[in-house]
């Protein structure tokens, strides 16, 4: 009788320490979860506080225009850097070939038309939109008149390499036109970008506006007059 009552008492010890075990596991993990969900809450107040500094004022008028104004002296500097190499091609082709007359002339003339072609090709295969000046179609716009695929990447894609190699082969063509063009492309993209996070530039108003700035931002890039651009327009 003794034995079997030491045995279920011992039984019952190893249950209750079981028991005890595993409430103390809960309670563990519970804290854990605990202090799991204020470093969450944490992080998501940080990231809550660098969202609402950084990409939610994409929208705001001053941060779209300083990226236009960015994103528009980078490509000035991409195509005139490129519109110098082609020109220095030339020179070197000039003048490697000195002692041969003939090759020398070919060169110089080959070169330019050679780019030349290159540029028409290149448009009309791309995007034929990107043809012309671009100061009387955005006249268009602005009044209100949609031009279907003028202000997308494709057209974008073919100003800018049409434009260096037409500019680059040396012809007396100012840039001032396309890059009123350029710098309208440029904007349409990115309002879209900036749409996804402040919907601002899906009113008809605003998209005149940010379009008239990108004319006033492409004239100034043009010329480095970023107070005359907008005299300009």
């Amino acid at each position: 009788m003794y034995g079997r009552y030491s045995r279920q008492l011992g039984e019952f010890a190893k249950l209750e320490g079981l028991k005890a075990q595993e409430k103390k596991r809960l309670k563990e993990e519970k804290a854990r979860k605990r202090d799991l969900r204020g470093y969450q809450g944490k992080i998501a107040k940080f990231i809550a506080y660098l969202w609402k500094h950084t990409f939610a004022r994409l929208g705001e008028d001053w941060v779209f225009l300083t990226l236009l104004g960015v994103i528009m002296a980078v490509l000035s500097f991409i195509m005139d850097r490129g519109i110098s190499m082609c020109n220095n091609a030339r020179l070197w082709l000039y003048k490697d070939l000195t002692s041969h007359p003939a090759a020398q002339y070919t060169a110089w003339v080959t070169l330019p038309v050679c780019l030349v072609l290159f540029s028409a090709g290149f448009v009309q295969l791309v995007a034929p939109q990107a043809i012309g000046s671009g100061i009387p179609e955005m006249k268009t716009i602005l009044r209100g008149v949609a031009l279907k695929e003028y202000l997308t990447f494709r057209t974008l894609i073919a100003k800018i390499v049409g434009l260096t190699a037409v500019l680059g082969s040396g012809m007396p063509l100012g840039k001032e036109g396309p890059f009123v063009h350029i710098a309208s492309i440029s904007a349409t993209l990115l309002s879209k970008l900036v749409t996804g996070f402040q919907g601002i530039y899906e009113n008809e108003s605003r998209i005149t506006e940010m379009l008239a700035a990108a004319c006033a931002c492409g004239v100034a890039s043009c010329f480095a007059a970023p107070v005359g651009g907008k005299y300009v327009i």
